[in-house]
């Protein structure tokens, strides 16, 4: 069974169609890459998969969860990171990690809580309220929050904006590790040379229509990297 299916999928936000007819699959243990200009529908698309969103029609399931019919059950079992960070801003750095545990019933929680500080270095704002850390330090805490309760599959929308280069390392290997271990990943991002080392498959959407799927290779045909393909698929080749 796929870990992520779409059929037929379609979207319309009054007469503007925001997708339209997508299909795609991502089977478990794959590192999956959506790719697309700005407006595209790669936020559309992961709000769908994630509960957060009705399509106007088509199916979307995640492990087998109809993502639409039961938004709550598919939130309980994937790790989600917004494209905008947004922990609440009057609590702190520990008391949101703490508050995601109990919500997601962490049997485990105040190790798992130490761990990702740790990991993230965020144990001298472990008090700090999230208002009052800047934006790359609120990433890496929506990172933490997505990580903690180990799910089976991870949907990210641009997890490495506001990183600086060593936490884009740290969680890229981070990421390498969950996905030999079996996690599936669901990506949306502009780093496409960040995408490229991680990626096993990659999607592109443009005007909400899905106009390219398949391994990397089969993405960068005879152009030299994913970039450039992605611009000439898109319209853009310099």
């Amino acid at each position: 069974m796929a870990a992520i299916e779409v059929r037929d999928l379609t979207k319309f936000y009054g007469s503007k169609a925001a997708l339209t007819d997508v299909n795609l699959a991502v089977e478990p243990g794959e590192f999956f890459g959506l790719f697309g200009p700005n407006g595209a529908g790669k936020t559309t698309l992961i709000k769908i998969l994630t509960g957060q969103l009705i399509p106007t029609k088509g199916h979307a399931t995640v492990l087998g969860i109809d993502a639409p019919k039961h938004p709550l059950a598919v939130k309980e079992a994937v790790g989600i990171v917004p494209e905008v960070e947004s922990p609440p801003s009057y609590l702190t750095a520990y008391e949101y990690l703490y508050f995601v545990s109990q919500v997601r019933k962490v049997p485990d929680g105040e190790p798992r809580i130490a761990r990702w500080l740790e990991y993230f270095d965020l144990e001298d704002q472990r008090r700090t309220i999230c208002k009052d850390l800047s934006k790359g330090t609120r990433q890496k805490l929506m990172l933490a929050a997505a990580f903690i309760h180990e799910p089976r599959v991870l949907f990210l929308d641009e997890p490495f904006i506001n990183l600086d280069p060593i936490y884009q390392r740290k969680v890229k290997d981070h990421l390498a590790e969950y996905v030999d271990g079996g996690g599936t990943v669901f990506m949306c991002s502009h780093l496409l040379e960040i995408a490229e080392k991680l990626c096993d498959r990659v999607a592109i959407l443009n005007e909400g229509r899905m106009i390219a799927q398949g391994s990397l290779a089969d993405i960068r045909g005879q152009e030299p990297d994913l970039e450039t393909a992605f611009l000439k698929l898109v319209g853009h080749a310099p």
